[in-house]
């Protein structure tokens, strides 16, 4: 569904991305993790048209979407849920979802949006209980509810996830990963960034590693766990394979919900 070839990426004179390739098939998790500075929201940034690209390629289901605008590559079905949100704070909750469906256009649009508001409203009761709050008064956890339901009024095909779980508690981190997996569930695709890499070997089928601005470590998330790099840098180092396996169901246990 995604393909990224050589990608070469700055800001300005500065390159922040080295000739990264990666690929995404459909109706698939791809995990992208990697420490604070690594380039993996600029990686997104640039798939979204916001940054550059300097040399490379980027396909969405077989179309080169390198020069395209970001509104192009919304309506063509690709939306990014943003690090930390980036919600109208001072809108409702109701308007940051309409502003969701901003490209969307059609003969009978209108009564199409009304449509997934509901469908919304009842997949997140939350959202619909508060649909005349401003977004800003809602908690980190809503937030990131909202932020996924705003996506979802694009009517995307593929994810880019940013940073989904930041500074939530263990509890809401389960539920945001639950929704990921619902996502899969409905036969849509995400390419997820991650730092909490617990959680992103729980729900992903592959993972890539990134490394100032680079891929060093690609492979099936379960043959990921058990690389002594990932070990050493995201899962606490000095285990085994046994011992990682451990760490993720201890840890699976504890975001549980019920």
């Amino acid at each position: 569904m995604l393909e990224v070839k050589d990608l070469i990426a700055a800001y300005g004179r500065i390159e922040v991305i080295h000739g990264v390739s990666l690929d995404v098939k459909e109706a698939e998790i791809v995990a992208l993790i990697g420490a604070n500075g690594a380039g993996k929201s600029t990686l997104l940034n640039t798939i979204m048209s916001l940054v550059d690209t300097k040399s490379g390629q980027i396909f969405f289901e077989g179309q080169e979407i390198t020069s395209k605008t970001t509104r192009e590559i919304v309506q063509l079905g690709i939306v990014q849920v943003p690090e930390r949100r980036q919600l109208f704070g001072s809108m409702t909750v109701e308007e940051n979802l309409l502003v969701g469906a901003y490209t969307r256009s059609g003969r009978d649009v209108k009564a199409a949006i009304r449509e997934d508001l509901q469908r919304i409203n009842k997949a997140f009761p939350i959202l619909g209980q508060r649909k005349t709050q401003h977004a800003e008064s809602l908690s980190g956890g809503e937030q990131q509810m909202l932020a996924i339901a705003r996506a979802e009024m694009c009517r995307p095909k593929l994810w880019l996830m940013d940073e989904p779980t930041l500074g939530l508690a263990p509890l809401v981190v389960r539920q945001i990963m639950d929704l990921i997996s619902g996502i899969r569930e409905k036969g849509h695709t995400v390419l997820l960034i991650e730092q909490n890499a617990v959680a992103a070997l729980e729900v992903a089928d592959r993972v890539y590693m990134m490394e100032t601005g680079r891929i060093s470590l690609s492979g099936p998330a379960r043959e990921i766990k058990d690389d002594p790099r990932v070990q050493e840098v995201f899962l606490g180092g000095g285990e085994g394979g046994e011992g990682i396996e451990q760490r993720i169901r201890v840890m699976a246990g504890k975001y549980r919900v019920e």
